[in-house]
């Protein structure tokens, strides 16, 4: 294959971080990246370049270029973590192959991205472009935190965000996995698709008293286990409403607000606890075995329909800049970046 020496790129406009954290949502792509033509990467010792086929759009991307992520932003680097697409060249035997991958040296929302070789999933030929392009920041979430339901041997769990691509994930391997999800969302017309997926109960934030709607859920059932993307005050409040021994787990911050802790005693008297949940730690912790058995698991899922993808919006990388925030406002539906069109 004939490589061209340039491409089009979304690339980030700054470095570091921004020092305040506004969430993320946008509505206005251009004081964070730019499209433009920039050389095409070059793979290192240990490299691969990879042909983007398709690039998703998940929050972790928007904190990172609004430089309120957990690593500094490079100014001229293209930017997105996540993509489905063709090795066409480096140092692998995989060339030509389809591979799932993060990019690791030069972002996904361009042309080419460049990334470690050691990080490359192949993909199954019957596994969709939409699954393969979101295959590993969400779904090996999941199966991460599916391990920490089973091992805490616990029978519910609680999860906010739970019309989101994760939260549907969740509740699906919940429901397999016979440990009864209980799904906090924002709005009652999420609560009926969720039940049929999978959720035993389902606490509206936006009526009037969900604390109220949580104690009656606890009755019957008892979640040790709060998966929590939002971060919020009422997040708090129904940690606050769980039995004992509950374990709150953050690993995102979709609210800007900052929650109060108001029952400090609980930690002591209650033993309860707060943990963050970050992939990457999660990755270079777990049993190495682990990575490509969960992988095979997780494309195996997507390929028999126990996992659905839900497409919000595929938007041409070269209308990207503008397209892309509306898309992104859609509830409950993934964003993608083609950087064929």
């Amino acid at each position: 294959m004939t490589l061209p020496d340039t491409m089009r790129a979304l690339i980030q406009l700054h470095d570091g971080y921004a020092g305040s954290q506004t969430g993320p949502e946008i509505e206005d792509m251009s004081p964070y990246v730019a499209l433009q033509d920039i050389p095409l990467p070059v793979p290192g010792k240990g490299q691969v370049l990879i042909k983007v086929h398709l690039a998703a759009v998940n929050p972790s991307d928007i904190h990172f270029i609004k430089g309120e992520y957990g690593q500094p932003r490079i100014k001229g680097v293209p930017a997105g973590f996540e993509a489905v697409g063709e090795v066409v060249a480096g140092d692998t035997p995989l060339i030509g192959q389809r591979v799932s991958f993060f990019a690791t040296a030069s972002g996904t929302w361009a042309e080419y991205a460049l990334t470690d070789a050691s990080g490359l999933v192949p993909c199954r030929a019957d596994l969709a472009e939409t699954d393969a392009a979101g295959l590993l920041v969400n779904p090996l979430t999941a199966m991460a935190m599916g391990d920490i339901l089973r091992d805490s041997g616990a029978d519910s769990f609680m999860l906010n965000a739970a019309g989101s691509q994760l939260g549907k994930l969740l509740i699906a391997l919940g429901r397999d996995y016979g440990i009864k999800p209980i799904a906090i969302v924002r709005r009652a017309a999420q609560a009926d698709a969720l039940k049929k997926l999978g959720a035993a109960a389902v606490i509206v934030t936006g009526d009037p008293d969900p604390l109220e709607q949580a104690r009656t859920i606890f009755k019957s059932l008892s979640p040790r286990i709060l998966l929590d993307a939002v971060g919020d005050q009422i997040t708090s409040d129904l940690f606050f409403a769980m039995p004992a021994h509950a374990r709150w787990i953050s690993y995102g911050k979709l609210s800007n607000a900052a929650p109060a802790l108001t029952q400090m005693g609980q930690f002591i008297f209650q033993d309860k606890q707060i943990e963050g949940f970050w992939l990457t730690r999660w990755m270079k912790q777990a049993d190495p075995a682990r990575i490509p058995e969960a992988f095979s698991d997780i494309q195996r899922r997507f390929v028999t329909g126990r996992w659905t993808t839900d497409v919000a919006g595929i938007v041409p990388l070269s209308d990207a800049p503008g397209r892309l925030p509306a898309v992104l406002a859609q509830p409950d539906g993934k964003a993608f970046i083609d950087p064929r069109q």
